[in-house]
């Protein structure tokens, strides 16, 4: 098989309260995102959002319906949007071919019958970060490069969180259902990735670190703002965020990250901000 899934249920915060570290990183953390030549995907119970990896070294990865969708093609009832954080790549989308450079995105409506992926050159494999969500409407495929991106440059450097945000799949870009993904990059000598931290209780998210120097990790903060945790990542790994929870990381090095989002709403500056001073 070329599919591996493994499903996560929902976390109540009062049950959140009684975890320790081994539990965290149970329920939150996605260790194990890329393998060679197989699709390894996550299926979560917030907002049924699917998180996964797609790594076509030397062979063509088909996109096939898993038994937790009980549908004939995986995207009958479903979008997707993949982010290729590796060497060139090109995706089929139901007999037509595009090309995904790095840091490039893709995002592939409800409906389409056949998706592949593949890599140009079994040298530099293409690495597809994908995440997908139910969709009730269809719309069109389409590639979305980084130039073609809605850039938002954030923070200072006296804060350590000085980074570029590219809204790849988002509104006024592309027109999707309720699917939101980006890549925000840090400047040399910031850490922070989201100061101060925040919540969207309409809508959860997902962060995937990458870029991230050998030897280092990423400190993923976590929780309602009076309750917090903390779940140690690495690189080319990924945490799922509850509605309910925050979700802000520091770094030992700078570092690039990728944020999803599936809800209620399409408004990205919908998010209820918690000062850095109240939290516990």
């Amino acid at each position: 098989m070329t599919i591996s899934i493994e499903e996560r249920f929902a976390v109540h915060k009062n049950d959140y309260k009684n975890y320790d570290t081994s539990k965290l990183r149970e329920h939150f953390l996605i260790e194990s995102v890329f393998k060679p030549n197989e699709i390894c995907l996550t299926y979560t119970h917030y907002d049924r959002i699917i998180v996964g990896g797609i790594y076509p070294v030397d062979s063509v990865l088909h996109l096939e319906s898993v038994d937790q969708l009980k549908s004939d093609a995986f995207l009958a009832r479903r979008e997707l949007a993949a982010i290729n954080i590796g060497g060139e790549g090109i995706v089929t989308v139901d007999g037509e071919k595009y090309t995904i450079a790095a840091k490039e995105a893709i995002y592939i409506g409800k409906g389409a019958q056949q998706v592949s992926f593949a890599s140009t050159t079994a040298s530099d494999p293409a690495k597809f970060y994908m995440n997908s969500a139910p969709a009730h409407q269809q719309f069109p495929t389409k590639k979305v490069g980084k130039s073609d991106a809605n850039v938002l440059s954030l923070g200072d450097a006296t804060t350590c969180n000085e980074r570029e945000i590219y809204q790849l799949v988002i509104g006024g870009v592309v027109e999707t259902c309720q699917l939101q993904m980006g890549m925000t990059e840090l400047k040399p000598g910031s850490i922070w990735n989201t100061m101060p931290m925040h919540t969207h209780s309409r809508r959860m998210e997902a962060y995937f670190y990458f870029n991230l120097p050998e030897e280092h990790a990423v400190c993923h903060f976590m929780g309602p703002a009076e309750e917090t945790r903390h779940i140690w990542v690495g690189n080319e790994q990924a945490v799922v965020s509850p509605p309910w929870s925050m979700h802000s990381g520091v770094g030992t090095a700078n570092y690039t990250f990728i944020w999803g989002m599936a809800g209620e709403n399409l408004d990205y500056t919908d998010m209820d901000f918690h000062n850095p001073a109240d939290l516990k």
